[in-house]
């Protein structure tokens, strides 16, 4: 049976949604808190060995007795040493913990990004899930590295300390304890106000890594139409609102610390006037007075640190939340894995049925699409802007999925097809291709990721040569190995495109998806990638997004959309001699290019 996912809503939740999606921060946990408790049992036994020394050594009925104090300090400087290798080896067991977590938890959250939906993800901007997979990480390492061993040992010794104190006298340990009292209250009304400001902060942050990469991708943009300084005064002002947000959250953490610096003076004062009445009364000794504030001190001095570590742990606790916020999304576009049908080799014909689409919280953009593709046949898809081609050529690819009705290729329901399949058997051509930064034969290698590199290069050559583009490849400063530059900017588009329809060639699919995208390039770059997509289309099923009407011209079959319909379908003679709204659009398009 599957588990249920805990609510990562509340605080106990959240660590053990955090816990089952990094176990490896509980490996050895144990163990690393047995020796978090010695460590702090170390240190509580200074104020006893004080009191020894007080009584038994500075206060002995013969005088100072040198040989007690020596061998109580001697004692008391071994226990320190031992306990501050303890505290180093809590550490340590810590960071191991914490890094292997923390990477398991990075990886999952980034897989998760690739797992969402292309409408999932163009709900949030780029730079959030950026902030989330890193930033938000980041604050959960300090908490578990530096924050949270130092606040285990200390949380462990205040405890302990206490009991130690009720072992001296339990009337003077629960009114010291009574004074701390102030602080509970304080805490219990301040950490949520704290938790929701940095909650704030954290949102704020993801906005402003969001616009920051906006802005540097739109760079040219900005400077074509000089509005530097806007941009800059919308950044001041994202940075101005973080700058109030972190006050805030200062200002409320430092009530909770100030209660414990009262509450500390309090229970100070309270042990010295109880103590020294209790030596009047010869209920207690001097040095057991001594020891009893000294141990106020030590109850105290960790409790004055947790609570000052305590708005970085409610920074990091946020920050983990809004990374398992990540982690649970829901997946809309599924993967049947191995349960799943793969599309048979050599069947590319494709069949939609019923096809509706709804953008989330937006209008109906498909409205019963029905259409068959037959293997090996190229259609041109066309009709105005925002008559739902694109949209529709995304649910064939699988980057979403209908709101109703089904996609097929090869006979099998696209949401029945494993992802490994889906993406091996079709290929998508965008309208302006994407490079990742690295050299040209770095960015084919993603469409044989499992290829060794010389048989990446002479596939790559190879590919080349079959779409015409050899003379291209051979004229580059560094041919296959030139460098793209971030997002392929180094090349020109036309050049991008060459890479991609390359890249799409090595995969070898049953089925081709093309935005055409030759109205931003050159017409000798135009006439190049015109002849390397009829070098991809060559034998394969091909569903082109057409632009160009001469594009259409060639296809088998023409289909016409308007308003999410498809109103006409058929060859490109037949439609043109209907004289109906294919037959308009083509007219415009002769009358404009003719």
């Amino acid at each position: 049976m599957k588990r249920s996912k805990a609510d990562s809503s509340t605080a106990r939740g959240m660590f053990r949604r955090g816990l089952e999606v990094s176990p490896e921060l509980k490996a050895g946990l144990w163990v690393t808190l047995v020796l978090a408790a010695l460590a702090a049992s170390g240190r509580a036994a200074v104020p006893f060995l004080t009191q020894r020394i007080t009584d038994f050594g500075l206060l002995a009925p013969g005088g100072v007795d040198l040989d007690v104090v020596v061998i109580y300090a001697s004692i008391g400087a071994v226990l320190l040493v031992i306990t501050s290798v303890l505290a180093w080896r809590v550490r340590i067991r810590m960071v191991k913990a914490s890094e292997r977590g923390l990477a398991t938890l990075r990886i999952t959250a980034f897989d998760k990004v690739h797992e969402l939906s292309v409408l999932t993800q163009n709900e949030e901007q780029r730079g959030r899930y950026v902030s989330r997979v890193t930033g938000d990480v980041e604050t959960v390492r300090d908490l578990m590295q530096w924050t949270g061993a130092a606040m285990i040992i200390a949380a462990l010794e205040s405890v302990i300390v206490f009991f130690v104190m009720v072992a001296y006298s339990w009337e003077l340990a629960l009114i010291i304890l009574a004074a701390f009292v102030p602080m509970v209250f304080s805490l219990l009304w301040i950490q949520p106000r704290v938790q929701e400001a940095f909650r704030h902060v954290r949102e704020q942050m993801a906005d402003l890594l969001g616009r920051t990469s906006e802005q540097i991708v739109g760079v040219s943009t900005i400077r074509a139409y000089g509005v530097q300084q806007r941009m800059r005064d919308e950044l001041n002002e994202e940075n101005d609102d973080i700058l109030a947000a972190e006050k805030r959250a200062s200002r409320l953490a430092s009530v909770n610390f100030s209660s414990t610096v009262v509450g500390q003076w309090l229970a100070t004062g309270l042990a010295l006037v109880g103590g020294t009445v209790m030596v009047v009364n010869s209920d207690m000794s001097v040095g057991t007075v001594v020891a009893m504030v000294f141990l106020v001190y030590q109850f105290s001095g960790p409790l004055m640190w947790i609570i000052e570590m305590l708005a970085e742990m409610q920074r990091a606790v946020v920050g983990w939340r809004r990374v398992l916020e990540l982690v649970d999304q829901e997946v809309t576009v599924d993967d049947p894995g191995q349960d799943g049908t793969p599309i048979p080799h050599g069947r590319g014909d494709l069949d939609i049925e019923g096809v509706r689409l709804t953008y989330p919280g937006g209008p109906e953009v498909l409205k019963g699409i029905d259409l068959k593709v037959a293997a090996g046949e190229r259609i041109a898809l066309v009709g105005t802007t925002g008559s739902g081609k694109t949209s529709l050529a995304r649910l064939m690819s699988r980057f979403f999925d209908p709101t109703e009705g089904t996609v097929k290729v090869g006979g099998v329901d696209v949401k029945n097809v494993p992802h490994d399949s889906l993406r091996r058997s079709i290929a998508v051509v965008p309208q302006e291709g994407f490079l990742f930064d690295g050299s040209i034969l770095s960015n084919l290698a993603y469409a044989l990721p499992e290829a060794s590199e010389s048989e990446l290069e002479d596939r790559s050559r190879a590919a080349f040569e079959s779409l015409g583009l050899e003379g291209w490849v051979d004229a580059l400063p560094l041919g296959l190995a030139t460098e793209v530059g971030p997002r392929g900017e180094l090349l020109s588009a036309g050049e991008r495109q060459l890479v991609s329809i390359a890249r799409a060639y090595l995969r070898d699919p049953e089925l081709l998806i093309l935005d055409e995208a030759t109205s931003a390039v050159d017409p000798a770059t135009e006439v190049r990638i015109s002849r390397a997509l009829e070098g991809l289309m060559q034998g394969r099923t091909a569903v082109v997004i057409a632009h160009r009407l001469s594009t259409a011209e060639r296809a088998d079959t023409v289909a016409v959309m308007k308003d999410g319909e498809l109103i006409e379908v058929g060859p490109h003679r037949e439609l043109v001699a209907a004289d109906g709204a294919y037959a308009a659009l083509h007219d415009a398009w002769v009358s404009q290019t003719r």
